[in-house]
C-alpha cells in the first residue's frame, strides 16, 4: 500500500495540469459557439469520434486482415471487408441521427437558490426518425445522460437540470446532445450554449422564523372584528335605501332624542391590517440571511393569504396578496444589490 501511495503522488501533479488544461481548452472552445435558444445542427457544429468499443473494432478487423493476408483466407477477406463495410456505414448512421434536427430550449421557470433547475428542451426531426438521443449538462457526468426517442417529422421533450447556488440571473449551462446510433462503434456530439438566463431566488430560511406583527392602517378592504349577527362592527348614518335590519335600533333611539338621525350599521371597516416584511426587522444577520428570512416570510404571508408589503433599502413593494404579489417580492430580492 505504501509503494503504490508513492506512485500516486508523483503523478497527481500532472493530473491537476491534465485537468486545468482540459478546463481551458473547455472554456476557450465554448467561447466561440454562438448564443441562441434555438439550434439547428448540421454538419458544421456535430462531430464525431470512434468510441472504446469502434477502436477495439478496428484493431480486430486489422488482426483479421493480416490473419487473411498470411494464410490467404479468401474466406476472411470476405468477413474483413464485410465488418469494415459495417462499421463504415455505421459512422454515417451516427452522425446522421443528428444532422438535420434542431433543438429548442423553452424559457426556463424560476427557481430558489439550492433547488433544482429544470430545463425542458424540445427536440425536432424534419424527415427520419432519430433513436438514442442523449441529453447532458457539457460539465456534467456522461451517466447524467437523459434519452429520448424522435418520431419521424415530429417532436419529443426531454429534460436536463442544473442547481444554482446563489440568488440571481444566472445563464444557462453548456448543453451536449450526442448518440452511439446504431451500433455504438461511433459517438457523434454538438455543444449547444442557450442565450436563456434563470432567475434565482433566495434560498428560504428554515425553518421560517414567525412573521412580524401586522400594524391596523386607516382605509382598505373591510378586515375589522365581526360582532354577533355575522357583520363587522362599525355605524354610519341613515342612507336611504339601506335595509331596516342594518339600523341600530339603540343608537338611533339615542341619537334621535338628541334631534340626530337614524344610524345604521357599517358593513365596510376603516381599519386595514397592513403586514410589512422590513429589512430593519432582520437586524443582527448577514445580508444573504436577511433575504432568506424575507423570502421564508414571503411564502408564510401567501400561505396565511395576507395583505404583505417589502422593504428592502432602496425599494419598497407596497402591500398586496396573490402569486403577482409574490413574484414581485421574490424577484426584488433576487436581483436586490
Amino acid at each position: 500500500m505504501q509503494a503504490a501511495d508513492a506512485l500516486k503522488l508523483p503523478l497527481r501533479p500532472f493530473a491537476l495540469a491534465a485537468a486545468a488544461v482540459r478546463q481551458r481548452f473547455r472554456a476557450w472552445w465554448q467561447a466561440r459557439l454562438p448564443h441562441t435558444d434555438t439550434l439547428l445542427l448540421t454538419q458544421r457544429n456535430v462531430y464525431i469520434l470512434p468510441t472504446r468499443a469502434g477502436l477495439m473494432f478496428a484493431l480486430t478487423l486489422m488482426v483479421l486482415l493480416v490473419a487473411s493476408i498470411n494464410y490467404q483466407l479468401n474466406l476472411g477477406y470476405v468477413l474483413t471487408f464485410l465488418l469494415a463495410g459495417s462499421g463504415i456505414v455505421s459512422m454515417h448512421l451516427t452522425h446522421n441521427t443528428l444532422r438535420g434536427m434542431t433543438l429548442h430550449l423553452r424559457s426556463p421557470a424560476a427557481v430558489f437558490a439550492g433547488d433544482p433547475a429544470p430545463l425542458a428542451v424540445t427536440l425536432t426531426s424534419p424527415a427520419a426518425e432519430r433513436f438514442g438521443i442523449g441529453l447532458r449538462l457539457e460539465s456534467a457526468d456522461a451517466a447524467t445522460l437523459t434519452w429520448a426517442d424522435v418520431p419521424a417529422g415530429g417532436q419529443s421533450s426531454t429534460h436536463v437540470s442544473f442547481v444554482p447556488q446563489a440568488r440571481g440571473l444566472h445563464p444557462v449551462p453548456a448543453i451536449s446532445i450526442e448518440t452511439r446510433f446504431p451500433l455504438g462503434l461511433f459517438r457523434a456530439w454538438a455543444v449547444w450554449r442557450p442565450a436563456a438566463q434563470v432567475l434565482v431566488y433566495p434560498r428560504p430560511e428554515r425553518p421560517p422564523a414567525p412573521l412580524p406583527p401586522a400594524h391596523p392602517t386607516p382605509g382598505g378592504p373591510a378586515t375589522g372584528r365581526r360582532a354577533d349577527g355575522g357583520e363587522l362592527e362599525g355605524v354610519r348614518g341613515y342612507r336611504r335605501g339601506d335595509p331596516l335590519k342594518l339600523v341600530v335600533w339603540k343608537k338611533a333611539a339615542r341619537s334621535l332624542e338628541t334631534g340626530g338621525e337614524l344610524v345604521s350599521r357599517d358593513t365596510t371597516s376603516t381599519v386595514q391590517q397592513q403586514l410589512w416584511l422590513d429589512w430593519q426587522r432582520c437586524a443582527g444577520l448577514a445580508p444573504e440571511d436577511r433575504l432568506s428570512r424575507l423570502a421564508a416570510w414571503v411564502l408564510s404571508a401567501e400561505r396565511a393569504g395576507a395583505d404583505y408589503g417589502l422593504r428592502l433599502p432602496g425599494l419598497q413593494i407596497e402591500p398586496a396578496q396573490g402569486e403577482l404579489q409574490r413574484r414581485r417580492c421574490l424577484e426584488a430580492m433576487a436581483l436586490w444589490q
